[in-house]
């Protein structure tokens, strides 16, 4: 019998982050995956392959937009989110989730009431929808809001205080 590897187990093995990551303060403290450190022409190269077979193949927003062009490097891409943390992470409020791309939620804009759901805190996200690479989803209950579209980090500063109002 002869057993060949899966293209999108060899990639669920790829995007898999290894270790705790419960304790991660910042995006950089998830940054443990294979994508993350092997040679990033050979991680874009396996991630083109894939997508034209699976669309909707797990990645990091910051592949998407390197495999898209709209990014230099992986590089750029992981100073941005140093930067967003940086930012996020000296402000009262704010707590980094490191699920799957990691996201940061403003936990004052989390409302308990009583008989009803709780509120889905306002998120700061990274995105490859779009060249400012980032979208605020406001707090919100039941179905989501659209996103606000943020073109970038001094777009997020000069934002933040109506962001954190909503």
């Amino acid at each position: 019998m002869r057993v060949e590897p899966l293209a999108t187990l060899e990639w669920s093995q790829a995007v898999e982050l290894a270790g705790e990551l419960s304790a991660a303060a910042g995006p950089e403290d998830i940054r443990r995956a294979w994508i993350h450190r092997a040679p990033e022409r050979q991680v874009v190269g396996l991630y083109r392959v894939l997508s034209k077979f699976e669309p909707d193949l797990p990645a990091p927003w910051w592949l998407r937009a390197l495999a898209a062009g709209g990014l230099p490097t992986r590089t750029a891409a992981f100073r941005m989110e140093d930067e967003v943390a940086k930012l996020l992470a000296d402000r009262p409020g704010w707590v980094y989730v490191p699920w799957e791309d990691g996201y940061w939620e403003y936990v004052p804009s989390e409302v308990y009431a009583a008989g009803e759901a709780p509120t889905v805190p306002t998120t700061v996200m990274f995105t490859a929808r779009h060249r400012g690479w980032l979208d605020v989803l406001p707090a919100h209950r039941g179905s989501a809001p659209k996103l606000i579209s943020v073109r970038g980090l001094e777009d997020l500063r000069n934002r933040l205080d109506v962001i954190e109002a909503t």
